[in-house]
């Protein structure tokens, strides 16, 4: 091979390769050079010169200083390539048929390990749903939920052996849950790591499984928490409990539960972010003369003095009497929207008395220049 070539020429991609393309094109040129599979004269220096261009190329800082300064910006390199800085095993495993293939390391004898399988495992999050009543969550609540999850084995205590025997250590792979088998290579030794077939890893075989979880040492079980549900929370408001989910694997963390809130509607109250609406009722004599009314908030009973002349729509706003926030400080408002009610039906005393007022007041007819629902609209967007 001629030597000091262009690295992206080796491997035979533009400057702008992502680093998938990169991988795709070593694992390409290795499959075809290897010398355990490429007999001819000079396989091996260009697979070394292939291997060579992916290390620098396939690491982000060495690529940087190669893309500027050429092969001075690596130096080192190129003279006694070090193979132990290239993880090829997801590229060459494939190559020979390996199930586990551990890493990569330099000439001579070298053994790989791979991930090891009884690793801790964090378990998995769960998810339940809680309904509250619209007071419940303006002001926040304590609320018991219900759930399912895996917990130990009430009979094994999480050994998933029958009570009064043990699990025993797999005389297969020697209680290390993995088969390892070596291969002479180029490189060196290298070591197939595959999964014990007698005991699928777990390092232990249980002869006489309990009978009330066959050996997995985990039951399902209903479990009941309390959740603190603070004030201001609405549908779609979600809850973490860290912990609370599934219990990890391998003495790894458990996982965490979600509980997802839904809010009932209130009959009168409707809700706008922190703020309340409410529409209020008052019959034409109040609209016209002006009272003071009894309004229901969250907090109770408040007084509101209508103005003479209140028309149909207005909003009244009392500060701070809407829902606390939830992210943040203080609360909203409660908005009071006024509805004038037309009476359906009269005494003949009270349409004697209408007809006479209605007899003072002219019937001149007075365009309005926006509608009822206009001016609603202004009024709640302030």
């Amino acid at each position: 091979m001629v030597k000091d070539r262009d690295y992206y020429e080796v491997l035979g991609v533009g400057r702008n390769a992502s680093s998938d393309e990169l991988k795709t094109a070593f694992r390409n040129l290795a499959r075809k050079y290897h010398p355990d599979i490429n007999k001819d004269p000079g396989a091996e220096e260009t697979f070394k010169e292939i291997n060579e261009a992916y290390q620098v190329l396939s690491d982000p800082d060495k690529r940087a200083a190669y893309d500027r300064y050429g092969k001075a910006g690596v130096s080192g390199v190129g003279n006694g390539f070090d193979y132990s800085q290239v993880d090829l095993s997801d590229i060459l495993g494939d190559l020979f048929g390996f199930g586990g293939f551990g890493g990569f390391g330099g000439f001579g004898s070298t053994q790989y390990s791979s991930r090891q399988r009884n690793a801790p495992r964090r378990g998995a999050d769960l998810q339940t749903t809680v309904t509250l009543k619209f007071e419940e969550a303006c002001f926040g609540v304590d609320k018991e939920v219900q759930f399912s999850r895996d917990e130990k084995c009430s009979r094994c205590h999480g050994t998933g052996a029958e009570p009064g025997t043990s699990p025993q250590r797999c005389y297969t792979c020697n209680g290390t849950g993995e088969i390892k088998t070596n291969r002479q290579t180029m490189f060196g030794s290298m070591v197939q790591v595959s999964t014990c077939p007698t005991c699928n890893g777990r390092g232990e075989i249980i002869s006489t499984p309990c009978t009330q979880c066959h050996g997995r040492g985990l039951e399902r079980k209903t479990v009941k928490k309390v959740v603190s549900i603070p004030a201001g929370v609405d549908t779609g408001t979600r809850i973490r409990l860290s912990g609370e989910g599934q219990p990890g694997d391998n003495n790894g963390p458990s996982g965490d539960l979600y509980v997802d809130i839904r809010v009932n509607p209130h009959k009168y109250f409707h809700r706008k972010d922190a703020d309340i609406q409410l529409d209020m009722n008052i019959n034409i004599a109040q609209a016209t003369l002006g009272d003071e009314i009894d309004v229901p908030t969250i907090d109770g009973t408040e007084k509101l003095k209508i103005p003479a002349g209140t028309q149909p729509g207005r909003v009244f706003t009392l500060k701070g009497k809407g829902i606390p926030r939830l992210q943040g400080s203080g609360r909203g408002d409660q908005k009071v929207v006024i509805n004038v009610e037309i009476p359906n039906s009269l005494t003949p005393e009270q349409r004697d008395l209408m007809e006479q007022l209605a007899g003072t007041m002219g019937t001149e007819v007075i365009p309005q220049e926006k509608s009822f629902w206009d001016r609603l609209k202004d009024a709640l967007n302030g």
